[in-house]
């Protein structure tokens, strides 16, 4: 014998009283929907009622990103049609503001396509692009782009920019995310010091700049990964957090600083304000070009989180690193990470950590995190040198680069008088 089942008598109530549900949604609760689905998604959802046919055509971000080229044919004139098609057809359909167009071009699409999504888009008041090409040559950007003056956020992969003579800046931009974007060196200077509410700028492998000049008054957060031959800021007074990621160039392997000064002292003039530090790959190396001095001119009294890859055995980059330290007075939190690609590298005096001269005191600080440790004496100086002059410390964190050194690193660093009576050296696997 069949048994019905039975259904809890509140659902199935209001089931029959309402069987619509969801075309009986609030419209901002449609649109939220809708606002997370991919485009491709949000076009069939005019298949589930009237009320959400044309609910599509409203969505403000349209998104065609990796989730939007899930075709399954493996023919790519196949796919680039298909993709043209889609999206000619969500911009000739659609209603109302366009706030973000984000287009991640995996394929060879033409030219003439891009050029024409980028002029419609230009005709509208768009806040936000973003455009990676990720195959091909660089893209260059239309001309129309540069009338966009609603935008608030440009992000631009491979691409080549060379504004019209006539333009005077993106007067509402406050991200510029730049990704192996070609430039000429006068035009990525007036492009920035242009964007006067510009907060954010990321930039990365930057092609046709040998140096660069972060004249941003609002600028709060400054990212940059590359080679660069010389950097320096001017009227950033505003900038909090910097993250600095230095490439060695092939051509160009012993860095030297363009007039013979102090790279170190070029780059942190203008950021007495900044809170938060990341000095990547070979930066220290960077910042050691040139002479320097035992302490900055003016110590960056806000910065509270130091990043560091250094290299021990190296006295250029002790010394710098030192003067940093030294110029910091309220660090909270420091990551070191030790170059494992470096360690046989010498010159560095045996005793530099040890020596009396290095009156530092870090009243503030209370984590310290350190990687890539061999044991070697210079590492093992430095951390004691850390341990001795602070106070408050609660806990080093201390990862290997192998296991090898492990009982013999653990027990000198337990060796080690700490100024500090709560701090604790955990020893992490690597």
């Amino acid at each position: 014998m069949k048994q019905k089942l039975q259904e809890p008598p509140g659902i199935n109530c209001k089931m029959k009283m309402n069987p619509d549900r969801i075309s009986n949604l609030p419209d901002n609760i449609i649109e939220g929907i809708l606002s997370h689905l991919p485009i491709s998604d949000a076009v069939r959802t005019s298949l589930l009622s009237s009320k959400w046919r044309y609910k599509w055509a409203t969505v403000p971000y349209l998104v065609f990103d990796d989730r939007f080229y899930l075709f399954s044919s493996r023919n790519k004139a196949a796919i680039n049609s298909k993709i043209v098609s889609i999206v000619d057809r969500v911009l000739l359909l659609h209603l109302g503001p366009i706030q973000k167009f984000e287009l991640s071009h995996r394929e060879f699409l033409a030219v003439s396509d891009i050029d024409r999504w980028i002029l419609h888009l230009s005709r509208s008041s768009i806040e936000s692009i973003v455009l990676e090409i990720c195959k091909g040559e660089a893209y260059r950007m239309p001309s129309c782009l540069f009338s966009c003056q609603s935008l608030t956020n440009l992000e631009l992969r491979k691409c080549s920019l060379k504004p019209p003579s006539g333009f005077k800046g993106f007067r509402k931009l406050k991200k510029l995310d730049l990704q192996y974007v070609t430039f000429d060196q006068d035009v990525f200077e007036n492009l920035i010091s242009s964007c006067p509410d510009l907060e954010r700028l990321y930039l990365r492998d930057i092609v046709g700049l040998s140096r660069i000049k972060v004249n941003v008054p609002k600028l709060q957060v400054f990212i940059f990964e590359g080679f660069i031959e010389d950097i320096s800021f001017e009227n950033t007074f505003n900038l909090a957090e910097v993250v600095f990621s230095y490439y060695e160039n092939a051509k160009n392997t012993q860095s030297q600083a363009l007039d013979n000064s102090s790279n170190l002292l070029k780059f942190f003039v203008n950021l007495s304000n900044i809170e938060m530090l990341r000095l990547n790959d070979y930066s220290l190396k960077y910042l050691a070009v040139g002479i320097g001095p035992h302490k900055l001119p003016q110590p960056c009294i806000k910065l509270h989180n130091l990043t560091m890859y250094i290299n021990l055995n190296n006295f250029e980059e002790s010394i710098t690193s030192l003067s940093l330290l030294s110029s910091t007075p309220n660090l909270e939190e420091i990551e070191i990470t030790v170059c494992p690609d470096e360690q046989a590298v010498d010159g560095i005096d045996t005793n530099f950590w040890q020596d009396g001269c290095w009156n530092c005191s870090f009243d503030k600080l209370r984590f310290v995190m350190i990687t890539g440790i061999s044991g070697a004496k210079p590492e093992l100086d430095f951390m004691k040198f850390l341990i001795s002059n602070s106070p408050v410390l609660e806990r080093m964190e201390v990862t290997p680069a192998s296991t090898s050194v492990r009982w013999e690193l653990v027990t000198k660093l337990l060796s080690f008088r700490r100024a500090s009576n709560r701090a604790e050296i955990i020893y992490m696997d690597p």
